[in-house]
């Protein structure tokens, strides 16, 4: 068994599904040793609602995952979203301090980006570097050795609201695991999803989960919008739920089994048998029907996340297209409806760039899950922005106390 320092775990702590994976760095990058999933209890559009039943959800998913990857799991990074999440550019300017520019000053010039107003309320969860500018040479990634007088960034800023990442704090605290890292779920998405030209050509990522769905916009290889959207799978299951007249578990069976994005591409006479509730007789219904009420509701989802991507960036800047994800993006005919929406071409985005229980992962509903584990990978040598080193609870607690100095 490798050593724990190269062990890492990614814990998805969904609305729907809590998913832990286990990965182990290797030479080609990280092998999966553990994986772990159980009906998620105690969580709303991704915001935590029930701390001990979430609490419970986390244990047992961790369980498993202990059992499969022959470990103990003790450091998590886990991910956020939820309506509160809240992204925005900003830039900053300095003068360079020697005859060429040093990781020092890409340092404080981040620090100069981040140097923002935000509420009392609210917590920078990522500052995400764009690109630099040296003088007047603008479009550089990295900096570091070339010679100017006055060095700018641009950066994109995550911000989430205090209360919300700190209830998942103590959720995984309460279920005996130390935070390492918490990261926005489309970013940690994207790693595991998106390829490099991707990115570099344009992309739109689309995390389609059960409380939320999820936007992130890549150009030029940088990150420059990132967006929640309350609605997601949990909101097609209640719709069946009503229209079907049929308890909730049953009606997200029913759409796991049978629904399907595009009526028209269910056979016209088939039928399936669809429970009641109150102890009635089970009904014989045309499986259509069900098509014929998700088809508009995902039709409204996918289509205020084509307004929120239009708004940001156009279409040209996108040219890969769009990536669904998430557990939802498994509903038959979602590629196809996504691509009539966003008049751009359309794939289903399953994890890559990983080894080992490949079978067991290779689905979207792991994609935040895993892109989490390469999120720790890729930063675990420079955790610059650790929920533990001055974490949310002192921070908070320090302006509390300000407040009553008054």
């Amino acid at each position: 068994m490798s050593d724990k320092s190269e062990t890492i775990v990614g814990l998805d702590i969904g609305t729907t599904k809590i998913c832990v994976v286990v990965g182990v760095c290797t030479e080609d990058g990280v092998d999966i040793i553990g994986v772990g999933s159980h009906p998620s209890v105690g969580l709303k559009k991704g915001v935590v609602v029930n701390l001990e039943s979430t609490v419970r959800s986390i244990k047992k998913a961790v369980e498993d995952a202990e059992r499969m990857a022959g470990c103990e799991i003790g450091q998590v990074y886990i991910g956020i979203a939820g309506s509160h999440i809240k992204g925005f550019n900003s830039h900053g300017v300095i003068a360079i301090k020697g005859p060429e520019v040093s990781v020092e000053d890409i340092e404080r010039v981040i620090d100069a980006a981040r140097a923002v107003a935000i509420p009392l309320d609210r917590e920078v969860v990522h500052v995400i570097p764009q690109e630099y500018k040296v003088d007047d040479q603008a479009g550089i990634m990295d900096p570091v050795g070339m010679r100017g007088v006055r060095l700018e960034a641009q950066v994109h800023i995550v911000t989430a609201a205090v209360t919300a990442a700190q209830n998942l704090v103590a959720c995984a605290n309460r279920a005996g695991l130390d935070v390492v890292d918490i990261v926005l779920q489309p970013i940690a998405s994207s790693d595991a999803v998106l390829s490099k030209e991707e990115k570099e050509l344009g992309v739109a990522l689309v995390d389609f989960g059960g409380g939320t769905t999820d936007l992130a916009v890549f150009v030029e290889g940088a990150i420059k919008h990132t967006s929640v959207i309350g609605l997601g799978g949990y909101n097609l299951t209640n719709d069946l739920a009503i229209g079907l007249k049929t308890p909730i578990n049953e009606a997200e069976r029913l759409k796991i089994q049978y629904g399907s994005c595009l009526a028209s591409a269910v056979p016209p006479d088939e039928t399936i048998e669809v429970p009641s509730v109150g102890g009635r007789k089970p009904r014989l219904l045309y499986r259509h029907v069900l098509a014929e009420i998700l088809e508009p509701r995902v039709e409204e989802i996918l289509g205020l996340v084509e307004q929120e991507m239009s708004r940001v960036v156009s279409r040209d800047k996108v040219a890969s297209g769009v990536v669904v994800t998430g557990g939802s993006a498994l509903l038959p005919g979602m590629a196809e409806l996504a691509d009539q929406i966003f008049q751009l071409p359309t794939r289903i985005g399953y994890p890559q760039h990983i080894t080992g229980l490949v079978d067991m992962v290779n689905t979207p509903m792991y994609s935040t899950a895993i892109g989490l584990v390469l999120h720790g990978l890729e930063h675990n040598a420079d955790r610059k922005f650790r929920i533990r080193d001055g974490n949310i609870f002192n921070r908070l607690l320090a302006r509390m106390k300000s407040w009553f100095k008054f």
